[in-house]
């Protein structure tokens, strides 16, 4: 009998069909709700994406898992309510959890403390919070309508004790990287630790889950500056390292952001499921998407309820080269204002690092870049390097092209250059381990008719360290914002095209955020974790916010 390894996880999800996703131990035929697909294999490792059709908008439908024929889900002790699948409705309220950046660690002391505490403490999961509070509510209404996951969903580059300890009983390559995942057979280990908890098991197979990777996917600070890129492709391990983080990205993460009809339409899908192991061909793709310079091919866009969603990849296809710095190049922003064009009662941008910093933070990024590209001569750009790399300056604030470009998207569609305005555009953010929301505020030279935010929550787990928040904590300043407003305009930056503030500030404990949706109607609340409640964690109101 074949038995389940890790899943179910509800996937896309729409006003008529769903797909999940599974693990299993071997090959097998896989039935969920009626809808029946056979597994297919990387590597060794068994996978299946169950499409679901026929659904009714809004109306939740337990399930069950069955692996030839015989019940393998619920779990026979389930202490969880039944997990179920609930096609959208779209004149229905819909509600958006997101939220970046969860550590696999034990939920107990030391780990559950906060960062100042021990320094083993990276405090308690608010993702676990959240699916604890919905269970104990009884799952169905309790529930967001989707997670919207921005990165950092596993730390390839540091790994849980637990997974630590099960690496250091296998024989491993030579020329492994010294704390680091190595192979695809170890990544599948660390999704398997990151997502098999009870409570996030639950989570997530129940409420529909769209994500996108960031750095520790693959590597912190992947894709910073062409100087980081060089020394880490000198590495003999790097271009595996990198070809292996993607090849489990596209199966644990990406084949389930895609619809029906886009899973239909993708050839690889197809290549992979025909082979008896897709492993080889797999690993040729992610070759070269592990040297794309250009179009992403990790971008996608989707309906969700009145709202259009557009996800940006913002790490595979940065082009690092001094000078021509880009988060995406000319023709994949063309695909990217066409999505963002599509009618939609609200207009949701959704990119792993923030668009919008607080002032402070971008004058110094952007001063950076300036420094980094050779404003001040020889000696000042290997200083800017320097410190682009001790403060991770990698936002989009650091590739001022593309930033201009995300605001002058932004701009457009508020304005309604794109098509008919919106009711608001929201960015949606995470990476930076603490919560604000900022306001754009534009030039004059026409009122906007929709208004413009930028929705910050991170992280779900992973807390900053005390000289950390300071640094944080004065970047916010208004001090620190007059400084480096001076040190950009000196380093020949151009003046910013819009204005924006930080109209909640900062919250440093591990949280997760809830936009609300209803006709015209937008509503951002951030809930972060009460302190030393490891056995009953509890969620607080960091801040809530009408948008519109």
């Amino acid at each position: 009998m074949s038995a389940l390894v890790l899943g179910p996880l509800l996937r896309y999800i729409d006003a008529a069909s769903a797909s999940v996703w599974v693990q299993t131990d071997g090959p097998c035929r896989v039935e969920i709700a009626g809808a029946t697909a056979d597994t297919w294999a990387v590597e060794g490792h068994h996978f299946a994406l169950v499409v679901v059709d026929g659904l009714e908008p809004g109306v939740d439908v337990p399930y069950e898992v069955r692996l030839d024929g015989e019940r393998v889900w619920p779990l026979p002790d389930a202490l969880f309510p039944p997990s179920t699948i609930r096609a959208l409705d779209p004149g229905a309220e819909t509600r958006v959890a997101f939220g970046s950046c969860r550590m696999t660690l034990p939920h107990e002391p030391p780990y559950t403390l906060r960062s100042a505490e021990d320094g083993a403490g990276h405090g308690i999961d608010a993702l676990r919070a959240f699916a604890l509070r919905a269970a104990r509510e009884g799952g169905g209404a309790a529930l967001p309508d989707m997670l919207l996951l921005l990165g950092d969903q596993i730390y390839a580059d540091q790994p849980s004790p637990a997974l630590r300890a099960e690496l250091d009983r296998r024989p491993r390559r030579g020329d492994a990287p010294e704390g680091e995942l190595d192979g695809f057979d170890e990544y599948a280990l660390s999704y398997r630790h990151a997502w098999a908890e009870p409570a996030i098991r639950w989570l997530l197979s129940t409420v529909p889950t769209t994500m996108v990777f960031d750095d520790h996917e693959i590597h912190a600070e992947w894709r910073i500056s062409d100087g980081w890129m060089q020394e880490m492709t000198a590495e003999p391990w790097f271009d595996r390292h990198v070809r292996d983080g993607l090849m489990a990205y596209w199966v644990f993460q990406h084949l389930g952001n895609l619809s029906p009809a886009q899973l239909r339409d993708t050839p690889l899908y197809a290549t992979v499921r025909a082979a008896g192991d897709g492993g080889e061909a797999l690993a040729r793709a992610m070759d070269d998407a592990g040297h794309q310079r250009g179009h992403s091919r990790w971008s996608f866009a989707r309906d969700l309820g009145p709202a259009r969603l557009v996800v940006i990849d913002s790490r595979a296809g940065r082009d690092v080269t001094p000078g021509r710095r880009r988060i995406v190049d000319d023709g994949e922003w063309a695909w990217i204002r066409e999505q963002a064009a599509v009618e939609a009662t609200h207009l949701l941008i959704a990119s792993s690092v923030p668009v919008l910093l607080s002032p402070g933070l971008h004058h110094l990024q952007a001063w950076d870049e300036a420094v980094a590209d050779g404003a001040w001569g020889g000696l000042m750009r290997r200083a800017g390097e320097k410190i682009r790399r001790l403060g991770v300056l990698d936002h989009w604030a650091s590739f001022d092209q593309s930033f201009r470009e995300m605001v002058a998207l932004a701009d457009d569609a508020a304005h309604g250059r794109l098509g008919p305005a919106p009711a608001s555009v929201v960015m949606l953010s995470g990476d930076v381990h603490h919560c604000y929301l900022a306001e754009v505020g534009f030039r004059p030279g026409g009122r906007p008719r929709a208004p413009v935010w930028q929705a910050v929550c991170s992280a779900f787990r992973k807390e900053l360290e005390p000289r950390e928040r300071r640094a944080i904590a004065f970047g916010h300043s208004r001090t620190a914002e007059r400084l480096a407003r001076r040190l950009s305009r000196g380093a020949g930056v151009p003046p910013l095209p819009v204005d924006w503030r930080v109209v909640e500030r900062p919250d440093y404990a591990n949280q997760v955020a809830t936009l609300t949706l209803h006709g015209d109607d937008a509503h951002l609340r951030v809930e972060a974790v009460v302190d030393g409640t490891h056995e009953q964690p509890l969620l607080r109101e960091a801040f809530a916010r009408q948008l519109t």
